[in-house]
């Protein structure tokens, strides 16, 4: 149990890749808190599943994109567990549409969860990593933010921004033993990738070297390398974890 004593924090962590980070963490030993905004009962199946394995995990509901809340759900969940040690920035959407009909609305909502939201978290957990002298901070961004594409230029924009904050928090936070780092999921097999059209999917596949998708423990067992300590001396990094569609 390599994290026993550790807290961690996932945030969007009720289903997808978020929930398999949760369980993961759960499993190697933290107290797992799980932020959420909707879907309370996916949000409560994942705690109930942590405590089936004898883990703990708590929910905690504030959106990311709104800097008072996430002070305020950081706070709380400080004096919950008495300390905070690893922050998983998952939350994100999508407003996916071609540049020249996406509306205004769609740019910012993306922006504000998922690169905002980010740094939102990452600078309210900044100053008790630092005061405790131990962090590791990990971003999830996407193969995306790397190749871009058509359709998501708010999406890749946004994830393409994690890119510099991760760089740029790394250098700041070195010296107090906090990590930062990311890892960039290509296409995972999720609900969201199952909807998609079969021609869809074999298009999807077509440039993937592996012919396959990845799975959320693909995604879960990068980020559980990077919160361990086999990673303490790694920094402003990124794991592709796509298959070979980018080799970065």
């Amino acid at each position: 149990m390599i994290l026993e004593g550790k807290t961690a924090l996932v945030t969007g962590g009720s289903r997808g890749i978020g929930r398999a980070i949760a369980l993961r963490l759960a499993g190697m030993g933290a107290r797992v808190a799980i932020n959420y905004v909707s879907k309370p009962d996916a949000a409560q199946a994942v705690v109930d599943a942590i405590g089936a394995a004898g883990g703990e995990g708590a929910l905690y509901k504030f959106d990311v994109a709104d800097s008072a809340a996430v002070n305020d759900g950081i706070t709380k969940i400080i004096e919950d567990f008495g300390r905070l040690d690893i922050l998983v920035n998952n939350a994100g959407i999508t407003r996916d549409g071609l540049l020249m009909k996406m509306k205004e609305e769609s740019w910012d909502q993306v922006l504000d969860t998922n690169l905002k939201g980010a740094f939102n978290c990452i600078k309210a957990v900044n100053r008790p990593m630092m005061k405790q002298r131990w962090g590791r901070i990990v971003n999830i961004s996407s193969v995306i933010g790397f190749l871009g594409n058509a359709g998501q230029a708010n999406y890749a924009a946004a994830k393409a921004g994690l890119t510099g904050l991760t760089r740029s928090v790394a250098r700041e936070l070195a010296s107090r033993n906090i990590t930062v780092n990311g890892v960039a999921p290509g296409y995972i097999d999720t609900d969201m990738t199952r909807d998609l059209a079969e021609e869809v999917k074999e298009k999807v596949l077509a440039e993937i070297p592996m012919r396959a998708m990845g799975s959320v423990e693909d995604v879960a067992g990068a980020v559980a390398y990077l919160v361990s300590e086999d990673a303490r001396y790694v920094t402003g990094q990124f794991i592709h974890v796509n298959g070979g569609m980018f080799m970065g």
